[in-house]
């Protein structure tokens, strides 16, 4: 039953960003273009997406179990150091660059988009030496 719901919430998150324009490149790209032809579209669409995750993210607060009885866990670090910001940088010049962030790009493999196959690529590359240099030194 877990799966099947996985599976719906994941298509329905899917065919969300589909819909807003989330998974298309020049969209976002268009987005990020600031100082040329801006595009504010997609900024309706976060603050709409924000609106929404509000409410469960507040009810995870106070509800410590999933309704299949699973343990939620939070991060429980609030300080802003130097791993956030590098990986925040990255992942925005990834964003910035490519027009694409990992959600999207998963959905872009299901629409048979097959250049996002450099983008994924890249993006397990990053995550193997983030393993290598991160993960491994704090062991």
């Amino acid at each position: 039953m877990k799966n099947i719901f996985a599976f719906f919430f994941g298509g329905l998150f899917a065919l969300g960003l589909m819909i807003s324009g989330m998974s298309n490149p020049e969209k976002v790209l268009g987005f990020l273009d600031i100082f040329g032809q801006w595009d504010i579209s997609l900024m309706f669409v976060m603050i709409g997406a924000i609106a929404v995750a509000i409410i469960p993210f507040q009810k995870a607060i106070r509800h410590p179990k999933t309704l299949f009885g699973e343990k939620i866990t939070l991060p429980t670090n609030t300080q802003i150091d130097k791993k956030l910001v590098i990986g925040a940088l990255l992942f925005g010049m990834g964003w910035g660059i490519a027009g694409v962030c990992p959600a999207p790009a998963i959905t872009l493999i299901g629409l048979g988009y097959s250049e996002i196959w450099y983008f994924i690529m890249a993006m397990l590359f990053g995550m193997f030496i983030h393993y290598v240099w991160v993960e491994r030194s704090e062991k």
